[in-house]
């Protein structure tokens, strides 16, 4: 596979996961920066190759090959995220446009020997789930902060953003995972929370709080 190809299956799987249901080329385009036509005729090309299920002007969904071939190149992404801040000393905000990269190496003993280097990791440093060799991953029951009602606390676990400009607002404003996180009030002309770490209080907008997963205590 070419890595365009690569980076398409991986963007079908983020969309629709092991679905059956059918992805529209505009929602693909829409998430690769690319047009829609592209979309239509890399389509084709990946059904040739029994990786996805392509039906003219509804969309396309991964085959059973298209996922394993997803989970495969997701698990390469998180397990290079990994290894680059645990072994190499990279901050969780550089490893993404690095380990997006290194995710095309095609040696499996590679990354199997990366996988037992760093004891098999169950997750990501950003709190994703990392697809074992045989495609099964761990789930965490997490949902926003957001949706925490007031008094209520929850554990950092994952972001939902995992851009460069928000972890590094998050690493500014000491907010990491495994911090317990209490809703002390809500404003209701923005949905803006108070809310309490540790010892202190931070105000943060309602964007922020739908980019933070927590596990409810």
């Amino acid at each position: 596979m070419t890595r365009a190809e690569e980076n398409y299956i991986k963007t079908i799987f983020h969309l629709g996961g092991n679905s059956t249901k059918l992805i529209s080329t505009n929602a693909i385009a829409d998430e690769m920066d690319t047009k829609p036509s592209s979309v239509t005729d890399m389509a084709k090309k990946l059904a040739e190759k029994e990786l996805v299920h392509y039906k003219k002007y509804q969309g396309v969904n991964l085959t059973d090959l298209g996922i394993k071939t997803a989970l495969s190149i997701i698990r390469k992404h998180r397990l290079w995220e990994v290894f680059l801040v645990k072994k190499l000393d990279f901050t969780w905000d550089e490893v993404h446009e690095v380990a997006e990269q290194l995710e095309h190496i095609k040696s499996e003993k590679l990354i199997d020997k990366i996988d037992e280097l760093l004891e098999f990791p169950k997750y990501d440093p950003h709190g994703d789930p990392i697809p074992t060799k045989s495609g099964e991953f761990q789930e965490r029951n997490k949902q926003p902060l957001s949706e925490l009602p007031i008094g209520a606390t929850g554990i950092c676990v994952g972001v939902k953003d995992t851009s460069s400009v928000f972890l590094r607002f998050l690493d500014k404003n000491d907010i990491a995972l495994g911090d317990t996180l209490e809703i002390l009030e809500k404003e209701d002309f923005d949905d803006s929370l108070i809310i309490k770490i540790d010892d202190r209080e931070l105000h943060i907008s309602n964007q922020i709080a739908t980019n933070l997963y927590v596990k409810k205590e």
